[in-house]
């Protein structure tokens, strides 16, 4: 008899851990399936921003994840080292972070895996692999090989049934090659050398920070990994082959040439070629099972953004899964996943396609025009994540979605009580109204009903917390309310300048979840 779970989760990596974290939490009996054994234990990201951070501390422990981390800026030079383009790294973000961060992926994943496995209603199998899959009208079937099935034996099996199912099992998903689902190709196509080092003596200052060489004799790289690890990248020019590029002399060929660097200042810890791509999968949902991560969309590194933008996929399909399964929201619910992530990393992936095109110009002539237009101004400024456009949120008349809706809300620190630490830590998490006036004399029972079983955080200023530094009334202000209500995702629902637009806004949340349908439907 098939094992039944509320959610399968296909693959281990940052995707897969925050959605299997997130909705492990949220009670949810999990089954994990990774083909590995274990953990990677290699950094392969390198780079999480503030909202990034801010979800990694609902899924583990942030502190412990980012133990070995430092707040770092972008630079990007040309080959005479003249500045390009500067991103700095404020040291503490709107979410109550760095803006840039570098970072040590394998205490990432650790902090989060340990959480894992203190939820009893979290399986995780490693070293199996999704051999077929099967849905029908209320589920999936998944069958499962041994990633190294015992030589000359029979290839054991075992099947297990989902109600839903996330595929986070990498570019190369396997699912979505079961699913017959193509990929849109936006063209850029990059071979680059990736090695990772770790620093036999003191890092030198000038290690300290991303520095990205726009250089068309060749583009290359370095960006420092926490306190004592360090990466270096350098592109690889038509002619030049993977093989010659992923032997160690090549790699100290390069650090010598370009760095002055040998192996009595460096240890190579890990050394491979990734062609960098930009792709999209033309559909993220076939009936119950999601795609996330990289198995939705690949980008260039040169944002920082992949990783990031999978564990917002993760958040964003984890609070609408959870809501769904609860029957708390009608299944269709699940549509504006897509709706709204696939709109959103595709921007970010043109953002970091544009910021290629910048390291990768090999034309000395293309390259002298490109340094000319950004001494005199011309270059276009860094880009900035987007906003969310359409999907649960508060939609004007006209059905648009006017920015801040959309945007990020803040974390700052609160003191609720003996207790003072980060807003998430301190209130709780999921669906946050904070106002500065009293909610509770202004909705009905209803609609102060609805918010109670949707698990909804009211939180008033002054009088449930203390807000220590200021965030939440700077926010309010700038918002011209006297209320918002964020998403679990940090999303900005919408925010109200009186009690009357707080009634509408709690109706149009009910509305955008589809709380009666969902309602109704229970009941029969």
């Amino acid at each position: 008899m098939d094992e039944i779970f509320d959610v399968a989760v296909v693959g281990y990596g940052p995707t897969g851990l925050v959605a299997a974290s997130m909705l492990g939490q949220a009670g949810h009996r999990v089954v994990v399936c990774e083909r590995w054994p274990s953990l990677y234990g290699l950094p392969r990201l390198t780079h999480i921003d503030d909202e990034t951070a801010r979800m990694v501390q609902a899924a583990g422990d942030v502190d412990e994840a980012l133990r070995d981390s430092t707040p770092t800026e972008y630079l990007w030079v040309n080959g005479r080292e003249e500045e390009l383009l500067r991103m700095p790294a404020a040291p503490v973000g709107p979410m109550g972070f760095p803006t840039h961060i570098s970072m040590y992926q394998p205490d990432v994943e650790d902090s989060i895996d340990r959480r894992i496995r203190t939820l009893p209603n979290v399986e995780i199998r490693q070293g199996w692999s999704v051999a077929a899959l099967a849905q029908d009208a209320t589920g999936v079937e998944l069958t499962l090989t041994p990633w190294k099935p015992t030589e000359g034996a029979d290839a054991e099996q075992r099947r297990l049934r989902a109600r839903y199912v996330i595929a986070a099992d990498g570019s190369k998903s396997a699912i979505r090659e079961m699913l017959g689902i193509e990929r849109d190709d936006f063209g850029f196509n990059e071979r680059w050398l990736n090695f990772d080092t770790e620093w036999l003596r003191p890092v030198p200052a000038e290690f300290r920070t991303t520095k990205q060489y726009c250089d068309p004799a060749r583009g290359h790289m370095y960006m420092i990994i926490g306190e004592y690890r360090q990466r270096f990248e350098f592109a690889l020019l038509a002619g030049e082959s993977r093989e010659e590029f992923e032997r160690p002399k090549t790699a100290w060929r390069l650090l010598a040439q370009t760095h002055g660097l040998g192996p009595e200042d460096v240890r190579i810890i890990r050394q491979i070629v990734y062609t960098f791509e930009s792709r999209v999968a033309r559909r993220w949902r076939e009936r119950r099972v999601f795609l996330a991560g990289d198995a939705a969309h690949t980008m260039p590194p040169y944002l920082g953004q992949g990783a990031c933008s999978g564990i917002r996929d993760s958040f964003n399909l984890g609070w609408k899964l959870d809501l769904v399964l609860r029957g708390l929201a009608d299944e269709s619910l699940l549509d504006t996943y897509e709706l709204e992530r696939r709109p959103h990393a595709t921007a970010i992936t043109h953002m970091a396609m544009g910021l290629g095109a910048i390291a990768n110009t090999h034309d000395p002539d293309a390259a002298a025009q490109r340094d000319a237009a950004f001494r005199a101004g011309q270059a276009p400024p860094p880009p900035t994540i987007p906003a969310l456009a359409d999907g649960v949120l508060h939609h004007q008349p006209d059905g648009t979605v006017t920015p801040p809706t959309g945007g990020l809300v803040p974390q700052g620190r609160v003191t609720a009580g003996e207790l003072t630490g980060r807003f998430d830590d301190v209130v709780g998490r999921g669906f946050v109204l904070v106002s500065a006036i009293d909610v509770a004399a202004v909705l009905s029972p209803e609609h102060r009903g609805f918010l109670s079983e949707l698990g909804c955080r009211m939180v008033r200023l002054g009088h449930d917390v203390i807000d220590e530094d200021g965030v939440y009334g700077r926010h309010l202000h700038e918002l011209g309310a006297v209320a918002y209500l964020a998403r679990p995702d940090f999303v900005l629902f919408g925010a109200a300048a009186d009690a009357t637009e707080l009634t509408a806004l709690v109706d149009e949340l009910r509305v955008g979840i589809a709380w009666p349908a969902a309602r109704s439907a229970v009941s029969a």
